[in-house]
């Protein structure tokens, strides 16, 4: 079988978040309108290597996915031993709107899930102006917990093996063989404790119930994706979550989970592809 090689180019920025600095390494291809990619909890921008390769999205589109510190090929902060990753609300903004200014994006698209889906509801609310649209998956104002984080970093468990059972019920049962053991083994590969960090941020401090009355649809369009089998943010909860914001568009994705970027990315191209061309044909007002 001849070689292929892949149209992706990884690089490192450093920048600052919180007064430290991070180098942060990322991975892009294609033209046109900046699309940032936020990976889930205790995962790595892996997770869009399809979206990456894919022809008809990066024809359009020049698509960044980043490994938030702590994460993937991204190095924590210096001075990280002396300290415990707990991911915040204050945190996780800073860190995406300062990657956008370090590679000077001029009203990019941003699609986020899971965690990266809680967030980008904070960021439709609050800096919604920065951004062309916003894409949540799995995305809702909130979840009850149903996971004990205790299990997440003890040195009697095997930190990888436990994270990638966790969430492993949440792939759907449609999708292929090869992309669930490529999801869960980018949850093997975490950092200790840096799962359990993240969870901070989607169980205590990020719940949005109540709190997105500042998000303008027609400004920054906001579109939700979530799959029918995700029990951790379930369709109602993103039902529930957009009922609360005018003009939000949502979409209900068939035969998939909590992963679909990852998990079956050809069901979920199916979702994307329009998303993605009518934000392109879009005549919605850019952020100024």
């Amino acid at each position: 079988m001849t070689a292929h090689i892949e149209p992706i180019t990884g690089r490192y920025v450093s920048f600052d978040v919180a007064g430290k600095r991070c180098r942060v390494y990322f991975e892009e291809t294609g033209e046109g309108i900046p699309l940032v990619c936020l990976h889930t909890a205790g995962a790595d921008n892996r997770q869009y290597r399809h979206m990456l390769c894919d022809p008809d999205i990066t024809s359009q589109y020049r698509v960044l996915a980043f490994d938030m510190p702590w994460h993937g090929k991204s190095y924590p902060p210096e001075g990280w031993q002396d300290t415990e990753y707990r991911l915040t609300t204050e945190l996780y903004v800073e860190t995406i709107l300062s990657f956008c200014r370090a590679l000077d994006l001029d009203a990019p698209v941003l699609i986020g899930c899971s965690i990266g889906g809680r967030i980008v509801l904070q960021l439709a609310n609050d800096h919604g102006a920065k951004f062309r649209a916003l894409i949540g998956v799995e995305s809702a104002d909130y979840q009850q917990p149903w996971y004990d984080t205790s299990w997440l970093h003890r040195g009697d468990v095997h930190g990888g093996e436990v994270c990638a059972a966790l969430v492993s019920g949440l792939v759907a049962p449609q999708s292929p063989a090869l992309h669930r053991h490529e999801t869960l083994w980018q949850y093997m590969q975490g950092g200790p404790g840096v799962f359990r960090g993240d969870l901070y941020f989607y169980r205590v401090d990020s719940d949005l119930r109540g709190k997105l009355n500042n998000i303008d649809t027609k400004r920054c369009p906001l579109y939700l994706l979530t799959g029918e089998y995700d029990f951790s943010c379930s369709p109602a909860d993103t039902l529930r979550t957009a009922d609360a914001i005018p003009g939000a568009n949502v979409t209900i994705m068939s035969e998939v989970g909590h992963f679909p970027m990852s998990e079956n990315p050809q069901q979920f191209r199916k979702y994307l592809m329009p998303v993605l061309e009518e934000i392109r044909d879009g005549t919605t007002a850019l952020p100024a």
